[in-house]
């Protein structure tokens, strides 16, 4: 059974981005989206005009904290024979009670990929505002640039030039 990654959460997070599991190079790593082909450092970069695929670990969830973003996953453990969402089994899912306490002014999720998104009706009914974006995954093959219109859309970042 593989285990997942401690979320990147405090108090003043309002939006949190959720994902499906860690890939294996994120695993190993022990840092969210780990796999040089994933966007998601290059998008929130691009969007909240942050340099994060240039920074530390660390460093990037500082920034991401620092604009009151939290991320991660659905799944606590599965099973799964390489990185796609669709070869996970036998997941369990994580302890989404905790969110209330440990991030108090969260408003609003966002799931990165649809099967994250699968999650969306449960934190509905929990009272988030909830939105499916795009995932970052190389499997994902949307061009970067409609990605990031729309996760610019979703509300992250400024809207660029008209």
């Amino acid at each position: 059974m593989l285990h997942g990654l401690p979320p990147i959460l405090d108090a003043g997070v309002r939006t949190l981005i959720l994902g499906s599991f860690p890939s294996p190079a994120s695993l190993a790593a022990q840092a969210y989206y780990a796999h040089g082909q994933n966007q998601f450092w290059r998008l929130l970069g691009a969007l909240l005009g942050e340099p994060l695929a240039e920074l530390a670990y660390v460093e990037r969830q500082r920034v991401l904290l620092g604009h009151a973003i939290g991320v991660w996953d659905v799944y606590r453990q599965c099973r799964r024979e390489g990185a796609l969402d669709a070869a996970i089994e036998s997941p369990v899912v994580n302890d989404f009670g905790r969110l209330r306490s440990e991030a108090p002014v969260l408003q609003r999720i966002c799931f990165n990929g649809q099967t994250a998104g699968r999650f969306a009706a449960w934190f509905r009914q929990q009272g988030y505002e909830t939105l499916v974006l795009p995932s970052s995954s190389p499997a994902h093959t949307l061009a970067f640039e409609r990605k990031l219109l729309a996760w610019r859309a979703a509300g992250f970042g400024k809207p660029g030039p008209s």
